[in-house]
């Protein structure tokens, strides 16, 4: 894309596999402002095609529309900073959690009783996860 040329709805959902209606939608939450012309349709420009690749970027990093919204409309880099520092505790929480899991999971494929239930490391593990204290009946 040359930096005077402009690309239609369509293709710019096209470009980036995304369906028209998800653009209206930015558009409508405020995260997009396309130029209008003829009739209202709508062109995006290169800063256009930069800011969608912002924001299905930060959608993938898991930030709410409302959270990129107040990102890329804030002039304050310390409340850009604060929505980031929130999405780092969460992703920290996530991740421990999915390693906690894992953990779990490796347990109990290299555990050498022939049912894991069995295993007092296991059940260890388990009583640390739940955090009751409570072991299983016997």
């Amino acid at each position: 894309m040359k930096s005077n040329d402009v690309m239609t709805i369509g293709e710019i959902a096209g470009h980036f596999g995304l369906a028209t209606h998800v653009l209206r939608h930015w558009e409508a939450m405020g995260l997009l402002t396309p130029t209008r012309v003829e009739g209202s349709r709508r062109r995006y420009d290169h800063d256009d095609l930069y800011r969608v690749a912002v924001i299905m970027r930060a959608k993938k990093a898991g930030f709410t529309l409302d959270d990129i919204r107040e990102m890329i409309n804030t002039e304050d880099p310390a409340a850009r900073r604060d929505i980031l520092l929130r999405r780092h505790a969460e992703l920290a929480r996530r991740i421990a959690g999915m390693q906690a899991s894992l953990d779990l999971i490796e347990c109990a494929l290299g555990c050498d009783h022939d049912d894991v239930i069995g295993c007092a490391h296991f059940q260890t593990l388990i009583e640390e996860r739940v955090g009751l204290g409570i072991s299983p009946r016997k």
